[in-house]
């Protein structure tokens, strides 16, 4: 049997009452839970399980409550036995990988995040940034559009390089439009996405700074796991590395697809996304249609994994 990654997801997974029924069957869900309540000062179950979508839509939110709810189904995922050979996690999912690793713990990982929302949503006033997903369309040419439209005055960069054919950009709103347009011309595929704000651009460059304040007030150790950073897409376990590419990832892409093949290369078979949704598993098989891929984000899912490792690993 090859060897095995746990991918998080990041923004754009949240869904209300994600993490509930786990937390209401297994004590060890409902701790991690508590303990986010009790860090934060805020009620951010109640926000999770119950909503409304406005207010967990909200960065400082939706930041916080994925790493909640990703970290409680892991919690009660490794009661079973099964351990990750690396972890890797998309933007946000970064520190649920690092907490997985044991690089930061939940209570500091969980500041950490409420507060890189928080700096997130000021660096760049609501409605002045934005997003958009370029789909089917080459790399190398839409970055020399994007320097281009920057170049002339509208800042925008490629932020996310997801999988093939499928790479996100952000900037200014006439940034992003300008870039889209220009793409679309030479037949891609547009998709605005409904984002806050212009995410892993240099328009985060603000908040990178006064993040890094924030990381020096917790403790960043050696990964016992290697994480796979956003931000080279290689291995790192140093925790003096790890916090300088969590400041770094603020405004750089996520090399998502890099990221899986760098996995694939170290021997990585099976991909088990941990928390809600499964849009990392569609990432992976848009790379490598062979991969093995597995969603777990609640009791049913769960179980059907360990089942499936469990049956792999008598048969190995």
């Amino acid at each position: 049997m090859g060897k095995i990654a746990f991918l998080f997801p990041g923004q754009g997974s949240q869904v209300v009452g994600m993490g509930k029924e786990l937390a209401d069957q297994e004590p060890r869900a409902k701790a991690v839970f508590d303990n986010a309540d009790k860090k934060l000062q805020i009620d951010l179950s109640k926000i999770i399980f119950e909503g409304p979508e406005e207010l967990l839509k909200k960065t400082e939110n939706t930041q916080p409550a994925l790493l909640t709810v990703s970290t409680a189904v892991l919690e009660v995922f490794k009661e079973h036995g099964i351990s990750a050979d690396f972890t890797a996690g998309h933007s946000l999912g970064e520190y649920s990988a690092l907490v997985a690793a044991g690089s930061i713990s939940f209570e500091d990982a969980v500041y950490a995040v409420r507060n890189r929302g928080l700096l997130m949503e000021e660096a760049v006033p609501a409605g002045v940034g934005t997003m958009a997903a370029i789909i089917g369309f080459d790399q190398e040419r839409l970055e020399v559009i994007t320097a281009d439209v920057t170049q002339a005055g509208n800042s925008v960069q490629v932020a996310n390089l997801n999988c093939p054919g499928q790479i996100v950009i952000s900037g200014t709103v006439s940034g992003v439009e300008e870039a889209g347009k220009q793409a679309k011309e030479e037949g891609a595929k547009v998709i605005p996405l409904q984002v806050s704000g212009p995410f892993h651009s240099s328009l985060m460059k603000p908040a990178a700074d006064r993040f890094s304040e924030v990381l020096s007030e917790i403790e960043i150790h050696d990964a016992l796991t290697p994480v796979i950073a956003n931000v080279t897409a290689k291995p790192v376990t140093s925790g003096e590395q790890i916090k300088q590419q969590l400041i770094e990832q603020l405004y750089s892409p996520v090399r998502w697809e890099e990221t899986v093949r760098e996995l694939m290369d170290l021997g990585v078979d099976t991909f088990i996304e941990i928390g809600p949704g499964k849009v990392l598993c569609g990432l992976v098989k848009k790379v490598n249609r062979r991969a093995n891929v597995m969603a777990v984000g609640d009791m049913d899912t769960l179980m059907l994994a360990v089942e499936k490792l469990r049956g792999e690993s008598v048969d190995a």
